[in-house]
């Protein structure tokens, strides 16, 4: 029967403990600082690609002559690549390793985005967007997952949520970006497409930059690869200032035990010599102690992308259904979108002082009622406070989402287990234009976030019973 060891604590076979334990202790280094920027940079340009077909949504309406069908369908492409990429390169990197994992997903978004760009027609850009959404469908769950990795355990909500905070610069970019680009046409090329060259081109400068990624010493450590597991953590403590530094890092307590993955079960057993561990098994996360949890991420997945995406893709349709012109309505929207920044910034200071399952629960009551208030606004002002506190506790929301769902499995099958809990949320994005448009159609903008409250709030409920303390413990936590 195969088995795999996902090792505590001590040396040889068992130093994937170690080399856990002695990242978890370390302060935050250069290192640390440097991937942080470089993950968030990457991130900023999956927010601009979430929010890029929803924000010129009207445009390519107008321009293409789209019919109902061909918007949800384009809108929805792109999330329906992001499920298929979400689910792949999350084995990927299990398998091959979370560097690897990230030079192949920009590198497949970059280049479609750029023939997304030159779309001469719907078709050509749905394919080309479903294409795209491949690539960079698995960027925020390889991004949470090696974050949380390489990160301290107290520090890992801040640093993350600061990873979030470049990255959802790109969603006030996108805005601002097309309230400029689209009433005009440099060097005779729409300015919508401009959009879609600036996404390719920005990615593939971060893409350069992601070469120079360490892998995660912890994944290295989880595939038996403990010499290079070594090398690394031991270069990130070297950066470590003389008066910061504790124990060396060579004295350790011996292993009393380590936890190993039995026929997808569980256990516990003396920690001994041995070859490197087997290939991880995905079923574990159906299986006790992961299944409450799998529940309960797989339900946040699915319901805070009603939320979340809900008004970012369909912001633009709202405004239009109020009768604000398209110009407008895209100024209206970069207003609001300023939110997304500002709320990834203001969760810095609380996003590892308050248990991660409460602040959950309370931006997504946040959103509820801010969301209320932008059905209902009859004035541009309100509107737009509406819209910006709308935004702004979204952020909130996500930064502490993503930070959870990383918590959850252990490092072997992190990755995959996470992209699979992702994978939904882009399937759910993907119904979001028909199921959403139609109740706007139909019955307008307060039915549509009354849709959009009673997703949050179920979604609350769901956290705070199902959901387990993980604020300031280690990512190798026991199972409980």
């Amino acid at each position: 029967m195969s088995e795999i060891t996902l090792t505590k604590t001590g040396t040889g076979p068992a130093r994937a403990a170690s080399v856990g334990e002695r990242l978890d202790r370390m302060p935050i280094t250069p290192v640390h600082r440097r991937l942080t920027a470089v993950v968030g940079v990457g991130l900023l340009f999956d927010t601009f690609e979430n929010n890029l077909s929803g924000t010129v949504s009207k445009v390519l309406q107008n321009d293409f002559a789209f019919g109902a069908t061909t918007l949800k369908l384009v809108l929805a492409s792109a999330f329906i690549g992001q499920f298929i990429g979400s689910l792949v390169l999350g084995r990927v990197a299990d398998r091959y390793g979370r560097r690897r994992a990230f030079l192949i997903n920009l590198a497949l978004y970059s280049g479609f985005s750029l023939l997304g760009a030159f779309s001469p027609n719907a078709t050509w850009l749905i394919v080309t967007r479903f294409l795209a959404g491949i690539g960079i469908g698995a960027e925020q769950s390889l991004s949470d997952i090696y974050l949380a990795d390489v990160l301290p355990a107290s520090k890992r909500g801040r640093y993350t949520a600061w990873a979030y905070t470049i990255a959802f610069c790109g969603v006030p970019a996108v805005g601002f970006a097309a309230l400029w680009l689209v009433p005009q046409s440099p060097l005779g090329i729409d300015g919508w497409r401009w959009l879609f060259i600036a996404g390719s081109l920005g990615s593939a400068v971060v893409w350069i930059l992601r070469r120079r990624l360490i892998e995660s010493p912890r994944w290295l450590a989880a595939v038996g690869r403990n010499e290079e597991a070594e090398r690394l953590v031991a270069a990130m403590e070297a950066e470590i200032p003389a008066a910061s530094r504790t124990a060396p890092a060579a004295q350790h307590p011996a292993p009393p035990a380590e936890e190993t993955v039995t026929g997808g079960s569980l256990t516990k057993s003396p920690a001994a010599a041995g070859p490197a561990p087997d290939k991880p098994r995905l079923s574990t996360v159906f299986t006790a102690p992961y299944r409450r949890r799998t529940v309960m991420l797989w339900l946040i997945c699915v319901l805070s992308v009603v939320g979340y995406y809900g008004f970012g893709s369909l912001a633009p349709q709202i405004l239009a259904a109020k009768g604000y012109g398209v110009v407008a309505g895209l100024g209206y929207t970069a207003l609001s979108f300023l939110g997304y920044p500002i709320g990834s910034a203001l969760s810095l200071p609380v996003i590892d002082r308050v248990e991660r399952k409460v602040l959950v629960a309370l931006s997504a009551g946040a959103m509820v009622l801010t969301g209320l208030g932008f059905a209902y606004a009859g004035s541009p002002p309100l509107l737009v406070l509406s819209g910006f506190g709308y935004t702004l506790a979204s952020n909130v929301f996500a930064n502490v989402s993503h930070v959870y769902l990383a918590e959850q499995y252990p490092t072997a099958i992190r990755a995959a287990a996470s992209g699979l809990a992702y994978s939904l949320s882009k399937l759910s994005a993907a119904a979001l234009p028909f199921v959403l448009l139609p109740v706007l159609e139909s019955y307008g903008a307060g039915p549509l976030f009354g849709v959009i409250a009673a997703a949050m709030a179920l979604l609350a409920a769901t956290v705070l019973v199902l959901g387990e303390r993980t604020t300031g413990e280690s990512v190798d936590r026991p199972s409980s």
